[in-house]
């Protein structure tokens, strides 16, 4: 399972360093692809597989399908971590989610999200007020 918060520095060359303790569970290869909120979501490959196969049993007859297919498979990128386990963000992602210098990265189960450190930390502090309302909203799936 992808979990924690980690903090790392992207250098000037747009390379992250992924996490040394999730990097056997990434793989080598994964996807990078717009994320909601304003972050960029990291899938290991049976991940984004798995994802991909959801989207595409969407009835493509629906706006709505047709819209996430082209969010996330139109902004997916599949990068290789190198020999220091980094990763090259694609500019139009960095710019996407507004990534400086200091990034967060955040596990989330399946996935990973990129956020700017400021970004998260308004992020989280507006989500940490909002915790009970956003729990409600979850009662119907057991949360």
């Amino acid at each position: 399972m992808l979990a924690g918060k980690y903090e790392h520095t992207m250098d000037s060359k747009r390379r992250l360093p992924m996490p040394a303790r999730l990097r056997g569970e990434l793989g080598k290869s994964i996807v990078l692809t717009r994320g909601l909120e304003g972050c960029v979501f990291v899938y290991p490959q049976t991940e984004w597989l798995a994802f991909a196969e959801k989207v595409n049993k969407l009835p493509m007859s629906q706006a709505s399908a047709r819209s996430i297919a082209r969010l996330f498979f139109g902004s997916a990128m599949e990068v290789e971590l190198d020999a220091l386990g980094r990763v090259l963000i694609p500019e139009y992602l960095k710019a996407h989610g507004g990534l400086k210098k200091e990034v967060m990265i955040i596990g989330t189960g399946n996935r990973l999200e990129l956020w700017d450190k400021e970004k998260w930390e308004q992020y989280q502090g507006h989500e940490v007020e909002d915790m009970g309302n956003t729990i409600s909203e979850l009662k119907e799936f057991g949360i």
